[in-house]
């Protein structure tokens, strides 16, 4: 199965609709088995919309006890591409409507599943990475390492209240 939509195809098919199941590696996330997605392409004019849903477990690192762990991946993908430049005074996104963005292909004559699917999981990706709710860094970690030196220069700062 090719990992690019092509828009060409795309505008062939009887209803401008393609339905595409994913089951693959994506070179740059560490899977712990093929991310699954099930994707409709739809041709909507000048834009194409893609939809669906993605699911898979990636490896992580927790961010308080450096311990990896796994995460799964359950979320939704609505994203809208415009086939040709929508603008010159636009940057490469532009918002349709409230939370929604446009990703222009300055005329490019495909879709790369790979990178959609790449960006997609990681904005799925929490900002705070934990392993767990009981997660307990101060019992993976020495009390050398809970202290940074860069810091030693505040320990002997005196304030003066006025």
């Amino acid at each position: 199965m090719s990992n690019i939509i092509s828009i060409q195809e795309l505008e062939n098919t009887k209803d401008k609709s393609m339905r595409i199941k994913f089951n693959d590696y994506i070179e740059g996330l560490e899977l712990v088995e093929p991310l699954q997605a099930d994707l409709e392409v739809n041709s909507l004019g000048e834009f194409i919309e893609v939809r669906g849903n993605v699911k898979g477990i990636v490896k992580l690192v927790c961010d308080f006890c450096l311990k990896e762990f796994e995460y799964k991946l359950d979320f939704d993908i609505d994203e809208t591409f415009a086939k040709n430049a929508l603008s010159d005074s636009y940057g490469e996104e532009i918002e349709l409507k409230n939370g929604q963005f446009v990703t222009d292909l300055f005329g490019s004559d495909e879709i790369d599943i790979c990178d959609l699917l790449y960006q997609s999981v990681i904005l799925n990706i929490p900002n705070q990475k934990v392993c767990g709710i009981n997660c307990n860094r101060d019992s993976f970690q020495s009390e050398d390492e809970l202290e940074d030196p860069r810091l030693d220069v505040f320990k002997n700062i005196k304030i003066n209240p006025k």
